[in-house]
């Protein structure tokens, strides 16, 4: 017979994680909403003045800006960071020599720190005696000011954001793949199924949820993109490079107007919420045909 001590021995067990989201996450989350209500800065306690904030940002044409650059950097990075981390991990699964290193090599991007990756770009990038452009000029061809000019600089950042991504998708896919029963490919080869047709009728549909999960910590992981752009661009030039977060640090802690940040913090947070749960809707609507 269960005991009263017993009942309640789970809701124990679960309780530090929960009062820790209490704390850390939704405490803050609704003291934000409260501050994008009102003028808040540094020097000023800040008074209610209701949807004022919300009814500035929409004629920021900076922050509308930086929405475009962050919704372009996430269409432009989540896809192909994805495909080649899929195709990667395809090619890793084989059983050959060195494919430990291999593995290795690929994922080491990810977990290096941000700031060593960009300030190892800007001497790539460097327009003078990166290694980039001394190879284009080596072929004939003319080196870019790659991060100084508005019509490459948010280029550039994309394919560093897809190079530091492709080996966390890489992992995932590879630890899927792993998963997948060796017996379904040795089926379908009897049934006279070459490597296109066991791609897409075996591995595509079992890898469906780690490619749902993917989409959705991608998605994330991009709207959130601040320490690459800070470091190789600081946001320009003429705000070609800004995202979201880059504002909302620069008005928080630059400008000190810490309501119209909280506002812009919400608005992504809004952003971000609503790309989650459609993601969320469509990728439940699969697995329940499946």
């Amino acid at each position: 017979m269960q005991t009263r001590s017993s009942r309640y021995l789970p809701y124990l067990f679960i309780f530090p994680n929960v009062f820790i989201y209490f704390i850390f996450v939704l405490i803050p989350v609704i003291w934000v909403l409260y501050l994008s209500f009102t003028n808040y800065t540094l020097m000023n306690p800040g008074e209610w003045i209701g949807l004022k904030n919300y009814s500035r940002i929409i004629q920021d044409s900076i922050f509308l800006r930086a929405i475009r650059n962050t919704l372009f950097f996430w269409i432009c990075t989540v896809i192909p960071t994805m495909a080649l981390g899929m195709f990667i991990a395809q090619f890793l699964n084989l059983k050959i020599r060195f494919i430990a290193a291999f593995r290795a090599s690929i994922y080491l991007p990810g977990v290096i720190s941000s700031v060593a990756v960009a300030m190892t770009w800007l001497w790539l990038l460097d327009p003078m005696k990166g290694p980039v452009n001394v190879f284009l000029t080596s072929i004939g061809m003319t080196g870019e000011n790659w991060l100084q000019d508005p019509k490459t600089a948010l280029g550039s950042i994309i394919i560093i954001g897809i190079w530091t991504g492709i080996g966390y998708a890489m992992i995932i896919y590879l630890a899927g793949l792993q998963g997948i029963p060796e017996h379904l490919y040795e089926a379908a080869k009897m049934d006279g199924a070459n490597t296109v047709q066991q791609f897409i009728a075996i591995t595509l549909p079992l890898l469906r949820p780690i490619t749902f999960f993917l989409f959705i910590t991608s998605t994330i992981r991009s709207f959130q993109i601040f320490d690459l752009v800070y470091i190789l661009t600081s946001g320009g030039p003429a705000n070609s490079t800004t995202t979201l977060v880059n504002e909302i640090v620069k008005m928080s802690f630059s400008e000190y107007r810490m309501g119209y940040a909280s506002t812009m913090a919400m608005v992504l947070l809004i952003i971000t919420l609503i790309v989650t749960l459609i993601n969320y809707t469509f990728g439940s609507r699969d697995n329940d045909i499946d």
